[in-house]
C-alpha cells in the first residue's frame, strides 16, 4: 500500500520511478531518434555494472539545497551539464535513498528535449538511477539533466546528515553536515559518484537567519527573501566525494596566511575558545605545504569545522575540512601532551590532502594509498618542520610497527588491491593503505634522497593537477620524466630510462604484493649472507613462498660511522663487510619496511652491545631491535629468552621510545595471561615489571611538566603501574581523585594523568557515579573520552553492562565502537563486550556502514582479546551465522588470524615465562639484599 501510494504521488509530480533488476547489458540501449511513450513495465535498467558507464561525463553541477532543521529533511534541485560521447537514450548516475520527483533533459540552449514524462529507474543494489530520454542524446554534444529531489537528513554519519549539540543550559540544537567519502555523495544528491568524474560545482543553500551556511568555496552572493539563500563561488574541478556543505550556528576564529588564504576554525558557540590552537597550527602548516610543494593552495579560503557527531577522525573536503571535535579542539586545561600531538597531526594530514587527494586524485579506490599513504607520511614531514618540539619522528616507528603487525598476518592485502563494491571500498581505508603506505614512502624517500623525493612528488602534483593518477604515474614522476623546460625551486633530478624501469619494478614489489619481508642475516667470515622471505606470525604449511621484494638494505657496523647501502633483488644475496667488523646492525634507524633476523651469534652480539654500551646504537636502532626480536618470538623464529635478554639493558635506557617499546611488550604479555586468568604467571609478571622499572616509575611526577616525550612516558607508565596494583601509584591517584571529588568535580587534574586518576577512582561506587554525572554534563569531548575510559575500567560487570546501555542516551553513537573496545580490554568485560556485539550485530551495522572503520574497530577490539581454541571456535561460529555480511569483510579474517596468533604465542611461551619468573625471584632477592 505504501509503495503504491508513493508511485502514484511521483507520477502526479511528472516522473515515473521504477526499481528494476539490472540487465546484463554492458552498453547503453540502442538509441533511436524518437520512441513512443513507454510504460515503466517495458523498460529495464540499462546498465549491469557496479561502475558507471563512461560515455557520459559530468562537467558542471548547479546544486540548490534547502535543509529544514526543524523537520529534519531537505529538498533540492540539481542541473548537471553533461558531455555525451556516444549516442544514447540513457543517463545512468548514482542515487541512494533520494526521492527524485522531477527529471528533465535539456539541450545546450536549455530547451526541453521532450514534453513527455521521463521515466526514472532505480537499481538499489548498485545504488544507481537511470533516466530515459525519448530523444537520442547525440555523441559529441552537451546536454543538461535537471532533477528535483528530497530526502530526510540522515540519522547516521554519511551523506547529508543531522548532528546535534547541547548547550550548557541543556538546550539541544540541530545542525546539518555532510560526509561523502568514499561513496556517499549519492546519498545527498544525484551525481556521478566516482573519483574520476571530476566536475565544477555551483552550490546554493537556503537557510534561516539564525544559521550559517558553509561550502567548499566562499559566498559570493546572499539573497534575502525572508529566507536567506547563500550562493557560493564556482568550485575548482573536483571529485564528488570532496563536495561538502554545512548549515549550523557555529562561531569561528580566522586568520590569513602569508599568501592571502583566509583560514577559519568553526565550533559550537561554547567551544569557540578551544579553536585557537587549531587556527595557529592550520595557518603554519598550510604555509609549509605551499612552500614544500611549490604549488599555491588554489582556493581563497580554508575552513576547519568541529562536527559534534562524526564517525571518522576528519575529512579533507576541499576548502571545508570537517573534524571530530577531539581531532580539532584543544583545551589546555583538559588536553594532554598526546592530545596536542594528535590534533596537530590530524590537521597536518587533512591539509596534506588538499594536494594529495584533492588536487591529484587516485583514478579508482584500489589506489587510495596515493591519497592516504601520502597524507599520513606528510604528517611527519610537515609537523617535524613546523613543530619540532613535538618530536613526531618518535611516533613514526609506531606507525610502521602497526603496519607490520597487520601485514604479518595471512589476511593482509597489497597496498593496491581490487575494490569494487562500497563495502570493499570502505575497507580499503585501513592500516595497510595509511600506515604501510606511509612507511613505504619513508623507505623510498631515504632510497632516493630527500631532494629527489621532493622534486619528484612536486612533478607528480603538477603533472596531474585537477586530474586522476595511478601508481605508475607516481613512479614515472619520480624517475625518468624530467624535461628541460620543467623548473622546480626544490631542485631537479632525473634518472635514466633503465633506472626508471628499475624503480617501477622495485616499487611494484611493495605495492602490488602482500606482506612484509624478513631478511635473515648470517655472518660468514668477512661476508654477510642474506636471505629474504615473507614474514608471517601465523604461518601455515600451505603458505606460498615465492614472494620477492627489491629491498633497499642499509647497515651500520662498529668499524665505521657510515651508513652502507645495498639493493637486494634476489631471494639470497651476500655483502662484504670485512673481517674486522664486530657487530652489524641492518636496517639503520628502521628506514626500511622489513624485519631482520640475526642468525648464528648475531643476536648475542647485539645483546652484549646493548649491555656494554647501548648508546653505540641510535635510539631508533635500539627500538627497532626490540620490536624485531619480539615479533620473531611471536612467529616462533626466536626464543622468548633471547628477546627478554635483549631488553635486559632497559634499566640503563633514558630515551622514551625504546623504553616504551620494551615496556609495551611486557605489558602485552601481562594482559594476555591476565585475561586467561593464569594466576601464578600474572602475579609473577606483575611483580617483575614493577621491580624492574621501579626507579623510572618513582621518577615520574603527577603533573603536566616536561617535554612531550617526558609527558608521554609519564602518562603511559603511571597508567600501567596503577593497573598492576602498584601501591604508591594507587595511593597518589586516590588522593588526587579525592581532591577532585571534594571540588565538586571542578578541579582540573593534570591532563597527562587524569585518565589514570579517574580509572582508580572509578573502582568505587561513589567515584563511578560521580564520573558518570561529570561525563553527562561535560562539554569537552576530549575530557569525556578520558572519563569514558575510566568508566569502562570498572571491575563491576553490572557497571560495564550499564555503560553499554547508555549509547544514544548519554554516550554519542560515534563513541560506541570505542566504548565496546574499552570494555573488551577490561579482563572482566571481554566476554560481555563480545556478547553485546553478537546480540546487537544488526543494530550496529545499521548504525555504521558494514565496511566502516567503526565496524572493523568493534570486531578487532573484541576478538583480539581472545586466546583459546574455544574462543576461536565461538568467533568462527558467529561469523558463519552472519555469512552474507562476513563474506564481504576482510576484517573477519583478520580477527581469526589475531586469535590464532594469541593461541600460538601462549603455546610457545607460557612455559618460558614460568621458568624465567622462578629465575628472577633470585635476582630480586639479591637486589633487596643489596639495597639493604
Amino acid at each position: 500500500m505504501v509503495r503504491f501510494l508513493v508511485l502514484a504521488l511521483l507520477s502526479l509530480a511528472g516522473v515515473t520511478q521504477t526499481s528494476a533488476s539490472p540487465t546484463q547489458a554492458s552498453e547503453p540501449l540502442n538509441p533511436t531518434e524518437e520512441q513512443p511513450p513507454l510504460g515503466t513495465g517495458s523498460l529495464s535498467f540499462p546498465w549491469s555494472h557496479l561502475r558507471l558507464p563512461g560515455y557520459i561525463v559530468p562537467l558542471h553541477y548547479h546544486l540548490l539545497l534547502h535543509p529544514n532543521l526543524t523537520m529534519l529533511s531537505y529538498s533540492g534541485t540539481v542541473r548537471i551539464e553533461l558531455q555525451v560521447q556516444n549516442n544514447t537514450n540513457w543517463v545512468v548516475l548514482h542515487s541512494k535513498g533520494l526521492r527524485i520527483t522531477t527529471a528533465t533533459m535539456l539541450d545546450q540552449n536549455l530547451a526541453h528535449l521532450s514534453d513527455k514524462v521521463l521515466p526514472v529507474l532505480h537499481n538499489p543494489t548498485h545504488e544507481q538511477t537511470a533516466i530515459f530520454s525519448p530523444r537520442v542524446l547525440s555523441g559529441g554534444q552537451k546536454y543538461f539533466l535537471f532533477l528535483e529531489f528530497g530526502a530526510e537528513l540522515g540519522e547516521g554519519f554519511y551523506g547529508f546528515y543531522r548532528s546535534t549539540y547541547r548547550t550548557s543550559s541543556g538546550e539541544t540544537r540541530n545542525l546539518a553536515s555532510t560526509h561523502f567519502e568514499p561513496t556517499s555523495a549519492r546519498m545527498a544528491f544525484p551525481c556521478f559518484d566516482e573519483p574520476s568524474f571530476k566536475a565544477n560545482y555551483s552550490i546554493s543553500i537556503r537557510r534561516s537567519r539564525a544559521h550559517t551556511a558553509l561550502s567548499n568555496m566562499p559566498i559570493v552572493m546572499v539573497l534575502d527573501d525572508g529566507l536567506m539563500e547563500d550562493r557560493f563561488a564556482v568550485s575548482v574541478r573536483m571529485s564528488s566525494y570532496l563536495v561538502a556543505f554545512i548549515v549550523c550556528d557555529f562561531k569561528s576564529v580566522s586568520a590569513t596566511t602569508a599568501s592571502g588564504v583566509k583560514v577559519s576554525v568553526y565550533a559550537a558557540p561554547e567551544k569557540w575558545q578551544h579553536t585557537h590552537y587549531a587556527l595557529k597550527a592550520a595557518v603554519k602548516l598550510l604555509e609549509f605545504y605551499e612552500k614544500y610543494f611549490n604549488i599555491k593552495y588554489p582556493l581563497p579560503k580554508q575552513d576547519l569545522v568541529a562536527i559534534p557527531d562524526f564517525q571518522a577522525g576528519a575529512m579533507e573536503n576541499w576548502g571545508l575540512i570537517t573534524f571530530r571535535e577531539t581531532s580539532l579542539l584543544f583545551d589546555p586545561a583538559t588536553s594532554s601532551g598526546s592530545d596536542r600531538v594528535w590534533v596537530t597531526m590530524v590537521i597536518a594530514h587533512e591539509l596534506a590532502h588538499q594536494w594529495f587527494g584533492n588536487l591529484v586524485t587516485m583514478q579508482w579506490w584500489n589506489d587510495i594509498w596515493l591519497n592516504e599513504g601520502f597524507a599520513r607520511y606528510m604528517e611527519y614531514i610537515s609537523v617535524n618542520a613546523t613543530y619540532p618540539k613535538l618530536r613526531v619522528e618518535d611516533y613514526l616507528v609506531d606507525t610502521c610497527f602497526a603496519a607490520i603487525g597487520r601485514d604479518s598476518l595471512n589476511s593482509s592485502h597489497p597496498i593496491s588491491s581490487a575494490a569494487e563494491s562500497p563495502t570493499q571500498i570502505e575497507e580499503m581505508f585501513d592500516t595497510v593503505s595509511y600506515d604501510k603506505g606511509a612507511c613505504v614512502l619513508h623507505m623510498l624517500r631515504h632510497y632516493l634522497t630527500d631532494q629527489v623525493f621532493q622534486s619528484g612528488i612536486v612533478r607528480y602534483l603538477r603533472r596531474y593537477s585537477y586530474s586522476n593518477a595511478h601508481n605508475q604515474d607516481l613512479w614515472d614522476s619520480l624517475a625518468n620524466t624530467c624535461s628541460k623546460e620543467e623548473e622546480f625551486s626544490s631542485g631537479e633530478h632525473c634518472y635514466s630510462s633503465r633506472q626508471h624501469l628499475d624503480l617501477t619494478s622495485m616499487m611494484n614489489t611493495w605495492t602490488l604484493q602482500t606482506g612484509v619481508p624478513l631478511v635473515t642475516v648470517t655472518r660468514q667470515g668477512s661476508h654477510l649472507l642474506l636471505k629474504q622471505e615473507r614474514f608471517l606470525r601465523t604461518a601455515h604449511p600451505s603458505d606460498p613462498t615465492w614472494f620477492l621484494w627489491h629491498i633497499p638494505l642499509t647497515y651500520r657496523t662498529d668499524t665505521s660511522t657510515s651508513i652502507h647501502r645495498h639493493l637486494m633483488t634476489t631471494l639470497t644475496d651476500s655483502m662484504e663487510v670485512g673481517e674486522e667488523v664486530g657487530w652489524v646492525k641492518v636496517n639503520v634507524d628502521m628506514a626500511g619496511y622489513y624485519l631482520v633476523h640475526y642468525d648464528g651469534s648475531g643476536w648475542d652480539d647485539l645483546i652484549q652491545l646493548l649491555k656494554d654500551n647501548h648508546t653505540a646504537l641510535t635510539f631508533m636502532d635500539r627500538t627497532h631491535l626490540i620490536h624485531n626480536a619480539f615479533q620473531l618470538t611471536t612467529a616462533g623464529r626466536l626464543s622468548l629468552d633471547k628477546a627478554l635478554d635483549l631488553i635486559g639493558y632497559l634499566r640503563s635506557e633514558s630515551h622514551t621510545v625504546p623504553l616504551l617499546e620494551g615496556l609495551g611488550y611486557l605489558e602485552a604479555f601481562y594482559r594476555i595471561v591476565e585475561r586467561r586468568d593464569i594466576p601464578d604467571v600474572t602475579q609473577n609478571l606483575r611483580t617483575y615489571i614493577l621491580w624492574y622499572f621501579r626507579d623510572v616509575i618513582d621518577r615520574q611526577t603527577w603533573s603536566d611538566k616536561g617535554s612531550v616525550s617526558e609527558r608521554r612516558l609519564r602518562s603511559e607508565l603511571l597508567s600501567l603501574a596503577c593497573h598492576l596494583g602498584d601501591l604508591p601509584c594507587l595511593k597518589q591517584a586516590q588522593r588526587s581523585f579525592t581532591h577532585w571529588l571534594d571540588s565538586n568535580s571542578t578541579l582540573n587534574l593534570p591532563a597527562d594523568v587524569a585518565e589514570t586518576v579517574y580509572s582508580v577512582g572509578a573502582q568505587e561506587d561513589t567515584g563511578w557515579a560521580s564520573l558518570l554525572q561529570t561525563y553527562t554534563h561535560s562539554l569537552s569531548e576530549t575530557h569525556k573520552r578520558k572519563i569514558l575510559s575510566a568508566l569502562a575500567s570498572s571491575r563491576d560487570t553490572n557497571k560495564l553492562t550499564r555503560c553499554l546501555g547508555l549509547e544514544g542516551e548519554v554516550i554519542r553513537t560515534q563513541d560506541l565502537d570505542s566504548l565496546i573496545a574499552m570494555v573488551a580490554r577490561n579482563p572482566r568485560g571481554r566476554h560481555l563486550a563480545w556478547s553485546y556485539v553478537q546480540k546487537y550485530w544488526s543494530t550496529l551495522v545499521d548504525k555504521f556502514q558494514l565496511g566502516s572503520f567503526s565496524i572493523r574497530n568493534i570486531i578487532i577490539g573484541t576478538t583480539a582479546q581472545f586466546s583459546s581454541t574455544e574462543e576461536l571456535t565461538e568467533v568462527r561460529v558467529f561469523f558463519e551465522s552472519i555469512h552474507e555480511q562476513a563474506s564481504q569483510l576482510r576484517v573477519t579474517e583478520v580477527a581469526m588470524d589475531n586469535i590464532q596468533k594469541n593461541i600460538l604465542w601462549l603455546q610457545r611461551n607460557l612455559g618460558t615465562l614460568r621458568k624465567r619468573e622462578r629465575d628472577r625471584e633470585g635476582d630480586r632477592e639479591r637486589d633487596r639484599q643489596r639495597r639493604g
